[in-house]
């Protein structure tokens, strides 16, 4: 499946649009995580923990949106965006959406 940020694939025909897919994980903070994010919160710098909580969010919500790309037959999906929102206080959601396409 390809599945791209920009609006069209070079040297590929787009033949339909299939419509919007998404995919979304909401991730819940592990409070071993939290505590060491509180830790390093006082010397600075990155805390790992998140980077790698949010990197397998990402990787999950692409998993979601391609299989949700598939159920529809399409070839790939482009104008693929990334948002996040906080659903409470220690929970926050990440989801993908783009448009799927049949190509030539």
């Amino acid at each position: 499946m390809i599945y791209t940020t920009t609006e069209t694939l070079p040297g590929r025909k787009i033949i339909n649009v299939l419509g919007v897919v998404t995919g979304n994980v909401v991730q819940s903070k592990h409070i071993g995580r939290d505590f060491m994010a509180q830790l390093k919160s006082l010397v600075g710098g990155e805390i790992i923990g998140y980077t790698e909580m949010l990197t397998d969010a990402r990787t999950i919500a692409i998993q979601r949106l391609i299989a949700s790309a598939e159920s529809k037959g399409a070839d790939a999906v482009i104008g693929i965006r990334f948002t996040t929102s906080s659903i409470m206080d220690s929970s926050s959601e990440i989801m993908v959406f783009g448009t799927a396409v049949k190509l030539d």
